[in-house]
Order: C-alpha cells, then sequence, then structure tokens
C-alpha cells in the first residue's frame, strides 16, 4: 500500500532531474505524456514541474513491470 506523501513532504522536479535520474531525453518524456503514460506537468507560470513521489512511482511501476 503506497501511501502519497503531504506537499510539505514532497518536492517539485523539473525535467533536468528526471532526465538525469533516468537517462531518457525530455522529448522521449514529452511523448510519454501526450500519450498519457507518464505524469501531466503541474504548470507554475511558464515553467513546468512535478511531484518527485509521481516521477518515482512511474519509475518504480517501470521497474516492477520489467521484473515480471
Amino acid at each position: 500500500m503506497n501511501i502519497k506523501p503531504s506537499l510539505l513532504e514532497d518536492q517539485f522536479v523539473d525535467m533536468t532531474f528526471i532526465t538525469r535520474l533516468t537517462g531518457l531525453t525530455d522529448k522521449w518524456f514529452y511523448k510519454l505524456i501526450k500519450d498519457g503514460v507518464f505524469p501531466k506537468p503541474i504548470k507554475l507560470g511558464r515553467s513546468s514541474r512535478w511531484l518527485q513521489s509521481e516521477v518515482e512511482a512511474w519509475l518504480q511501476a517501470r521497474i516492477e513491470e520489467s521484473r515480471t
């Protein structure tokens, strides 16, 4: 059972963080967003950010998929 952290405990991360974490390109992630496979960004003015917990949950699900 996954419990989402409160917003005070979570962090907003940018695309640079996501691409460094995964080694994949930003273009690939924007395609995944368009296809509805990756969480949509949270718009803060002209910036796009993601909740780190959502990115980690998405990544953990990919890891689990690849191991079954």
